[in-house]
């Protein structure tokens, strides 16, 4: 892991009235950006090669003579022909010499890998450097082991010959490989016979399955909880909620029963794929158990992952038929559906901050404080 007091000698470096946003352009870049540009910063953007377009030709900037923005929130595009590269000596330098503050997001630590992240990329990040592998499922101290010692509800986990109600399947698919290969069983003899059929179909494959969480399955409805932790209040700030659309899952909702009966052995096992989000909100006397739910967290991280989470991060729940929270996964950083609040923000941050308030843009107001407080050192690792 590179050393925080590193970091903060790279920073000394820093001129920080010209300080920008940086971020893989993937994921949330664009509720990233978007922020940046609403505090009054310009925003540099990591693209891959095939990926580009979005990022280069239809929201990129225009700035009038003044700076002032116009229209888009991408000022600066650095393309690579894989997202990895960004990892390399002279791109780091350059990232250091734009004077760039790093905004981490899944596809950051997926495409360049989180050793690499600990141990090689010395840019500023604006967030918990350490705390990004406890994402990493199975590691020795991954978030399951972080929710334990928190004392937060997840859903049980389950051995497969154990199983006797539903339960969910967790584990990565096999050849689109950032994205899930997750399948449903109800019974030990269903869960061998839907793995071997993903196994013959590619979907899954054997490593995968051998390293596989098998959890009971939480029946309720999926809320995502955009929250913020800001070092230089103390305070947690829940800035919105979203949902997941997934492929094929959703399509084989939408089916009548009928129709799900006849599809044949390639369709029947819908597939998890993310593919959109949408906004949502929680009746109120959900809140306090919400907002519980994040000081467990954040004061579990403080202990066992110091300097604890800093900015943005996500607790991804299911809320069962007694009103009860599980949560599932943990996104120690802006979470994949922030999008969605981008520019509008969400009921919750607009009553917070009187104004449009996205977690982007949360995050980059974070650093506009520590900026004017001279307190930026509190909020990057």
């Amino acid at each position: 892991m590179i050393d925080r007091s590193k970091i903060h000698e790279i920073l000394d470096g820093y001129d920080r009235e010209a300080a920008r946003i940086g971020m893989i352009a993937s994921h949330s870049a664009l509720d990233v950006a978007d922020g940046a540009v609403e505090e009054g910063f310009k925003t540099l953007a990591v693209c891959q090669e095939g990926r580009e377009k979005p990022y280069v030709k239809y929201f990129r900037s225009e700035r009038a003579a003044d700076g002032r923005i116009v229209s888009g929130m991408i000022d600066e595009i650095v393309i690579l022909k894989r997202f990895k590269q960004i990892l390399e000596p002279e791109r780091q330098e350059h990232l250091v010499e734009k004077n760039v503050l790093f905004v981490p997001n899944r596809s950051f630590t997926s495409y360049c890998g989180i050793d690499s992240v600990e141990d090689e990329f010395a840019v500023p990040l604006v967030g918990s450097r350490n705390l990004l592998r406890s994402e990493e499922r199975g590691d020795k101290r991954d978030y399951y082991w972080l929710l334990e010692k928190a004392g937060l509800p997840f859903p049980e986990q389950v051995e497969p010959d154990d199983i006797d109600s539903l339960v969910m399947v967790k584990l990565p698919h096999a050849v689109k490989t950032l994205e899930r290969g997750f399948f449903t069983a109800a019974s030990s003899d269903e869960y061998y016979e839907k793995s071997e059929a993903l196994l013959r179909q590619g979907v899954i494959d054997q490593d995968g399955l051998d390293l596989a969480r098998v959890e009971r399955y939480i029946i309720g409805p999926v809320f995502n909880l955009d929250f913020f932790y800001s070092p230089l209040t103390g305070r947690i700030e829940l800035i919105g909620i979203d949902w997941r659309f997934e492929t094929s899952l959703d399509g084989h909702v939408r089916l009548p029963a009928p129709q799900q009966l006849s599809l044949n052995d390639a369709q029947i096992n819908p597939e998890y794929t993310v593919c959109g989000h949408n906004s949502a909100t929680l009746r109120e006397s959900l809140l306090d158990r919400a907002f519980g739910l994040a000081e467990k967290y954040v004061e579990a991280t403080q202990e066992w992952y110091q300097p604890g989470i800093i900015g943005p991060f996500c607790l991804q729940t299911c809320v069962d038929k007694d009103m009860n929270f599980f949560i599932y996964d943990v996104a120690p950083r802006i979470g994949g559906g922030t999008n969605v609040h981008m520019a509008v923000g969400h009921p919750y941050g607009n009553a917070l901050w009187r104004t449009n308030m996205s977690t982007g843009r949360r995050l980059a107001r974070e650093v506009r404080l520590a900026l004017e407080r001279d307190d930026l050192e509190k909020i990057v690792t």
